[in-house]
């Protein structure tokens, strides 16, 4: 069985240990001078939940991090960073919030104001300035494939979702996975509120918590010119890899080490 596959079909084991380590009797952990470690919270986007994590969650628990991968709810901007800052105001300690896709958006409202947090990882995600919007963060630039032809968008009681359509997850979403890995991802993925794409995002955390930035050069979800973008905007210590939009499966190993970087 392949890693990517293990990524995906371990899904439940790996995040179930994450959440373990994260819990408060683990952020004792020390670096080798002494100083506490950094609990790690890793946040997944749309389409996704947090077994994306999988591979870089078992590299951090492996060099001693303890790490937390809670569920993003996808239903809106302010109720899902809302919901993340809840979490955060359980953990002790110094806190390191790294983000895929859609989920930048959320740490970057549920950071805000909470002094434990003491760096910020975006892996080709989102990272908006006060008022900015993830369609018009995506559109910015030239290069996007998921756009309405790709999705599918079923009603539900409360609003409307959208789906990435079967045909088109693979080269959308994940091309650099076997098709028969985003084939699992598809028939699982969590799909977002579509009314998130137009909901402004609030006062930004990342104008004063230090941020790092992992391009994902060949992205078809979020273009890397608006990566790169955002990642100068924030001014991020940024790194690229030649990867699609699921970077932390595909390139595990990089964003580990991000990550660690971040932590000091």
């Amino acid at each position: 069985m392949t890693t990517t596959r293990r990524t995906v079909l371990a899904g439940s084991a790996a995040v179930a240990a994450a959440t373990v380590v994260g819990a408060p009797a683990a952020q004792a952990l020390a670096r080798p001078d002494g100083r506490q470690k950094p609990t790690v919270v890793l946040v997944h986007g749309a389409f996704a939940d947090a077994s994306g994590w999988n591979d870089v969650a078992t590299r951090l628990i492996r060099d001693g991090y303890p790490v937390i991968a809670p569920p993003n709810p996808l239903r809106g901007v302010a109720a899902d960073s809302a919901y993340l800052a809840s979490i955060l105001a359980t953990l002790g300690g110094p806190l390191v919030l790294a983000a895929h896709s859609y989920g930048g958006i959320v740490v970057t409202n549920a950071a805000t104001g909470n002094a434990n947090v003491k760096a910020l990882v975006y892996v080709a995600a989102f990272v908006p300035d006060q008022g900015e919007t993830l369609l018009g963060l995506q559109t910015k630039y030239p290069g996007s494939k998921l756009d309405e032809t790709a999705l599918d968008i079923r009603p539900y009681a409360d609003g409307v979702d959208g789906y990435i359509k079967k045909e088109a997850f693979h080269d959308v979403f994940a091309g650099d996975l076997p098709r028969t890995t985003t084939n699992l991802m598809w028939a699982g993925q969590r799909p977002s509120d579509v009314r998130t794409l137009q909901e402004p995002s609030g006062p930004p955390a990342w104008k004063t918590i230090p941020t790092s930035y992992l391009v994902a050069r060949n992205d078809n979800v979020l273009p890397a010119a608006a990566q790169r973008f955002m990642a100068q905007r924030a001014g991020a210590h940024t790194v690229e890899a030649a990867t699609s939009h699921v970077a932390m499966i595909a390139k595990p190993a990089a964003a580990a080490d991000l990550i660690k970087h971040a932590a000091g």
